[in-house]
């Protein structure tokens, strides 16, 4: 599993290299450092750098990895002598990411719009802990409890940008089995369908449930993640079993947001979606 356009897994391989917790740690002692020597509170700090003051906390206690933008405006408005910049570049690998959608997380951090077909499962910007950790529990090969916290920790983090940033704009399309599978049981899926009908009040979230019947469907190539940059620049990213494809070509960009924007044509309303996530709730 990866943490991908689907978000299925959130994890590295043998070969991920995961970042010791220590080093994100001693970044965070960093920026604590020149905060307090700024003489700034992280409530005074947080608008500084436009992150949340929960964010800013996360990163301070080395719980959280710093997005590019935080580090570049941390460095500016803390006048850190080049110091937090030269931290930052001994985080460049992170720890429960794979190795092929690292690029796309610092993206996603950051994104103006982000745009989700999935139907596997549960992208994992929508999944509980308690769906993540199921998912987790029965990949293949198996993993070790070590292994599986160290996903559940990107996973989480992860989980927060949706609430953390409420200025990007959410659009999730979602194959309606996703939520009849019911993976990790009974109990799992109705937190699940829950904690999504509860997200997509949230002003930025959108979800579209695309119906069990439809004849005409313009997802059939798979998944794909649809991604504006704050410069307004856009990229996409489609995924594998074990690999992870970033497109930048214009063209093939194109592409994706066409087939996207017809599939938003086919998928249920907005208000046909939640009616049918309220009777899955009474249901599950």
């Amino acid at each position: 599993m990866t943490d991908g356009a689907g978000g299925t897994g959130g994890t590295t391989g043998a070969d991920g290299e995961p970042e010791p917790s220590d080093t994100l740690k001693a970044f965070g002692e960093v920026v604590k450092v020149f905060r307090k020597r700024a003489r700034l509170t992280q409530e005074e700090f947080a608008p500084r750098v436009r992150y949340s003051v929960p964010t800013v906390a996360s990163i301070e206690q080395g719980r959280r990895f710093p997005p590019p933008a935080f580090v570049d405006r941390a460095e500016e408005v803390l006048d850190a002598f080049g110091v937090i910049r030269a931290a930052a570049k001994h985080l460049s690998r992170r720890r429960g990411l794979a190795k092929w959608f690292r690029h796309w997380a610092q993206l996603e951090a950051e994104a103006a719009s982000l745009y989700t077909y999935e139907c596997r499962l549960i992208p994992g910007l929508l999944q509980t802990e308690a769906y993540a950790r199921a998912l987790f529990r029965d990949q293949l090969p198996p993993l070790g409890d070590e292994q599986i916290e160290a996903r559940m920790v990107a996973r989480v983090e992860r989980m927060a940008l949706l609430t953390e940033r409420p200025n990007t704009a959410y659009s999730f399309i979602l194959e309606e089995h996703l939520f009849l599978r019911r993976a990790g049981g009974a109990e799992v899926t109705r937190e699940l369908i829950n904690h999504i009908f509860l997200l997509a009040q949230l002003r930025n979230i959108e979800v579209q449930i695309m119906p069990l019947e439809q004849e005409r469907h313009a997802g059939l190539h798979g998944p794909m993640q649809l991604l504006e940059t704050p410069e307004h620049k856009w990229f996409g990213y489609g995924e594998g079993q074990e690999s992870g494809h970033f497109h930048t070509d214009p063209a093939v960009v194109s592409t994706l947001q066409m087939r996207y924007a017809r599939m938003r044509s086919q998928a249920l309303s907005l208000e046909d979606s939640m009616s049918l996530l309220e009777r899955m709730r009474g249901a599950a």
